[in-house]
């Protein structure tokens, strides 16, 4: 995985920069100045994807490629003694500290430095520890807005190996509303043993949702419960999709992925 341009220092990106422009999606805010900033989340799976998935699976391809990668914003690792205690340490710090809840290093002066002084004060925790037995909230250093009715589902990359030490719970936020810090929650599944975060490796993938899609919406569905309620034209869309394939001899591999991205290519033309 490449670094972005600009990894290392502050942009403002601009909602609509040149005329006639569309607004972004989603705009990211970097609060905390050590975060690396969100990257488009990769269709190799930051390059762990075996080649032939990579070549030939595009539902694999786009999934892992559909939202944005957010990153530690330091090396940080936790220590769970299996019950209500959890330790950390971090780059720089002398040792493992008790957990309950943390600044990020040095971020309250700088957030203080920065706010209007009806805010000052108010800056987000790094990390804490939740009333829930191994449950840890940890801050990205972002804040999103996206645009009217559209919501982010923060949950951990897609298609990455995972880190065996913890799991990343998911959850939808509505961030044309919600403008504070984009944390997550994770579980550590480890006990008694160092968990650590890497900064250079994605924790989070965020995905753009349009609230219509989700709720009421998820009510709008058929079950079809027997093969002999299959319609002429669904057992047609059968044979094209499967038995055709599997019966002619000259067959390219990976023509499902070739015509989804034909079809996606001339989209973005139109």
């Amino acid at each position: 995985m490449t670094d972005q341009p600009g990894h290392e220092e502050a942009i403002r990106q601009e909602p609509n920069p040149q005329p006639g422009r569309a607004e972004p999606l989603v705009t990211f805010y970097r609060f905390i100045p050590e975060c690396r900033v969100p990257q488009r989340a990769d269709s190799s799976a930051a390059g762990s994807m075996p080649t032939r998935a990579f070549r030939f699976c595009e539902a694999i391809r786009v999934a892992s490629a559909f939202g944005w990668y957010l990153f530690p914003p330091i090396g940080v690792s936790f220590m769970w003694d299996g019950g209500t205690d959890i330790s950390w340490t971090y780059e720089g710090a002398d040792g493992w500290l008790p957990l309950k809840s943390a600044q990020f290093p040095g971020f309250v002066a700088h957030f203080d430095a920065k706010a209007p002084d009806e805010i000052k004060g108010f800056s987000p925790p790094f990390v804490a520890a939740l009333q829930e037995p191994g449950i840890v909230q940890i801050w990205s250093g972002m804040v999103a807005r996206t645009q009217p009715g559209w919501s982010l589902l923060v949950r951990g990359p897609a298609n990455l190996p995972r880190n065996l030490g913890y799991e990343v719970y998911e959850g939808i936020v509505e961030t044309d509303r919600w403008f504070g810090p984009l944390f997550t929650n994770l579980r550590l599944t480890r006990t008694n043993t160092p968990i650590a975060l890497n900064p250079e490796l994605p924790l989070l993938q965020v995905q753009p949702v349009n609230r219509e899609l989700y709720g009421n919406a998820l009510e709008q569905f058929e079950l079809v419960t027997e093969l002999d309620q299959l319609r002429p034209e669904e057992w047609s869309a059968y044979h094209a999709t499967v038995v055709r394939p599997n019966t002619d001899p000259h067959r390219r591999q990976g023509e499902y992925a070739v015509a989804a991205r034909r079809r996606r290519k001339e989209k973005e033309e139109d």
